[in-house]
């Protein structure tokens, strides 16, 4: 049975979206079903028609209302159709299925498998029979993912002690069909989930064979984010007179898009709120809407970022009217610089001050996105638009540059260093307005009476202190774990699904093979022990003669520490730690490298932009400390 800890936030599946087979890509578009107009549309889970234990779940989820592919689908399958759907990789599929086979469980009856959900890799079996088990919690639900790599005795346990749905993969399913260890002479209804990427992996005949074991009056549902000739031919021989659904996405027409600066930060989920933190203090946005997928979610996270110095105020559906206009006057009025928000209590906002959108999960509909950082950028102004990533939804980012034809690029978080650097140079900021005002003489008479005392420079850094303490900077000391991107694409097929049929792991050939190089290189314990710290870490910055590099970007282009030395780095083949200190102004940036690269540094920076602008860059004169 799924950990209740791990919490699946959304009515979303986040599997991988196959790419389309050789030969004809699609057979003719099945007909969308066109049951409902616009006036009588279900626009609530209640309108669906569910049992009140699912409406509780649901809301106790935070969950507000139907996706397309929800509402489209819930009902035929209730009334038990067959059914036939062509949607994209997070729509809501799993919700979709997953309701409709809740709405039909006995919670009397003997617990034995009434539904089966085959799906193409062990991720997403797990991931979906957790939301399952969300879902059908109050029911009583038993719901178990079954995969390979798994110890199939723990399998075997579990379904003798009773089962109500089995979510495997293709693959260890025909292997307890063989041991005739998973009964299917009950089952009700079978899902077919991401049905293209299963044919693409080879389980076609696995897949007739299961099908062939379960009862012929059993309703069967079938998903595929594509529609090849294969998939008309299963659905020809599995299913009976379906219902055909079709949910098309929302095209984003050329030269539309905003002039949004895009970036995704990988990080595991107990770290998302400390990351979200670390990153509003580095990109300190004048006014800021965070997206959530619940209302408790909004809740929790509101409460945190105020507790670290923001004016954050939550917006969700429950709220009334009134709460909601007030939260919106405080956003207008700057007396709140954050709101946090669901995307069904956002819509419509338009907030003239807004500088950043935050996605504090990746949206799963990638037209959910456009729409989100659509809310920046607009009439000419730069927004910027951050989304934070779990590891396991990579692919639900490229779906997004799928869809815009934009890249996001993937950052790392920024370290203690980083956070500490920003906030000097904030202080920097108001101490030099604070300079430039008329108003200084009636402080005069403080500054004389304190260089009596004490030397001048201690007098301006004891102020300067107090300017930088009282600007409300984070005491942040702790480093937040990153998580290296590994590359989806081009990955071999052997690694996306089940091995349980005895498909080989390359991956563990390549580590004996390691193991035995290994024993066959010399051994040399002092190798890489030089020019290292007394922690054992390769040491910064440059070796040697120092030079120090004016570069013409600065804060105001929305230039970075990171963006300097990607760029360093990419066109010189310096690498990161030879770079030395870095100091960002609003017009400019001064950069160290070593003395013996900086005219390779001038000579191939000069064809170089950052941030879109040209970066010219020559020796420092050193005429503006």
């Amino acid at each position: 049975m799924p950990d209740e800890t791990n919490d699946p936030t959304a009515p979303t599946d986040d599997a991988p979206t196959a790419e389309p087979v050789d030969g004809p890509e699609t057979v003719p578009a099945p007909e969308p079903v066109t049951t409902t107009t616009d006036d009588d549309r279900p626009t609530s889970f209640a309108d669906l028609g569910l049992r009140p234990e699912l409406l509780g779940a649901l809301e106790s989820l935070g969950y507000e209302e139907p996706t397309p592919i929800q509402r489209e689908s819930i009902p035929p399958l209730v009334a038990g159709d067959d059914l036939l759907g062509q949607a994209a990789t997070g729509t809501g599929k799993t919700a979709a299925f997953a309701l409709p086979i809740l709405e039909r469980l006995d919670p009397d009856a003997p617990v034995a498998p009434m539904a089966l959900v085959l799906v193409p890799t062990r991720e997403l079996a797990v991931q979906v029979s957790e939301a399952v088990y969300k879902y059908g919690r109050g029911l009583g639900a038993q719901v178990l993912p079954v995969y390979g790599g798994q110890p199939i005795v723990h399998q075997l346990k579990a379904i003798s002690r009773g089962v109500h749905v089995v979510v495997a993969t293709p693959g260890r399913a025909v292997d307890h069909v063989n041991r005739g260890s998973l009964p299917l002479d009950g089952v009700q209804l079978v899902v077919l989930d991401e049905a293209d990427e299963m044919l693409d992996m080879g389980f076609a005949d696995d897949i007739d064979a299961i099908l062939a074991a379960c009862p012929s009056d059993r309703q069967t549902v079938l998903f595929s984010a594509t529609m090849p000739p294969r998939i008309a031919q299963i659905a020809k021989r599995h299913l009976h007179d379906p219902v055909r659904i079709q949910i098309e996405r929302e095209a984003v027409e050329a030269g539309e898009a905003p002039r949004v600066r895009q970036s995704a930060f990988l990080v595991g989920r107990n770290h998302k709120a400390a990351a979200l933190g670390r990153i509003l203090d580095v990109e300190s946005p004048t006014a800021a809407i965070v997206f959530c997928k619940t209302r408790w979610e909004v809740d929790e996270l509101t409460e945190t970022l105020n507790g670290r110095g923001y004016r954050a105020e939550a917006l969700h559906g429950g709220m009334n009217q009134e709460q909601r206009d007030r939260v919106m006057g405080r956003l207008r009025a700057g007396t709140a610089d954050l709101l946090v928000a669901t995307d069904v209590a956002a819509r419509g906002l338009d907030v003239d001050q807004l500088t950043h959108v935050v996605n504090y999960d990746v949206p799963s509909a990638p037209e959910s996105y456009v729409h989100r950082i659509g809310r920046v950028g607009r009439a000419g102004r730069e927004g910027v638009a951050i989304t934070l990533a779990e590891p396991r939804q990579r692919r639900l980012l490229d779906n997004i540059e799928r869809l815009t034809k934009q890249t996001i690029k993937i950052e790392k978080i920024p370290t203690v260093a980083d956070l500490r650097a920003r906030q000097m140079e904030l202080t920097l900021d108001q101490v030099r307005e604070s300079i430039e005002s008329p108003d200084l003489d009636r402080f005069r008479a403080v500054v004389d009476a304190l260089s009596d005392e004490f030397e001048l420079v201690d007098v301006a850094l004891a102020a300067v202190k107090l300017v930088h303490e009282a600007s409300g900077a984070t005491d942040d000391a702790e480093e937040i774990p990153d998580i290296a991107s590994r590359p989806d694409r081009g990955r071999n097929k052997w690694d996306k699904g089940d091995r349980s049929k005895g498909k080989r792991d390359t991956r563990k050939d390549t580590r004996d093979k390691d193991r035995k190089g290994d024993k066959d290189r010399p051994k040399d314990r002092d190798r890489g022990a030089r020019d290292r710290d007394d922690r054992g870490r390769p040491p910064r910055g440059p070796k040697g003669d120092v030079t120090r590099l004016y570069v013409n970007v600065g804060r105001r282009d929305g230039v970075r520490p990171q963006d300097l030395v990607g760029a360093i780095t990419g066109e010189t083949g310096l690498r990161g730690n030879e770079i030395g200190a870095i100091r960002i102004f609003d017009k400019f940036a001064l950069v160290e490298v070593p003395g013996s690269s900086a005219e390779h540094v001038i000579t191939e920076m000069g064809a170089t932009t950052i941030r879109g602008k040209r970066a010219g860059v020559r020796r420092d004169r050193g005429d503006h400390d």
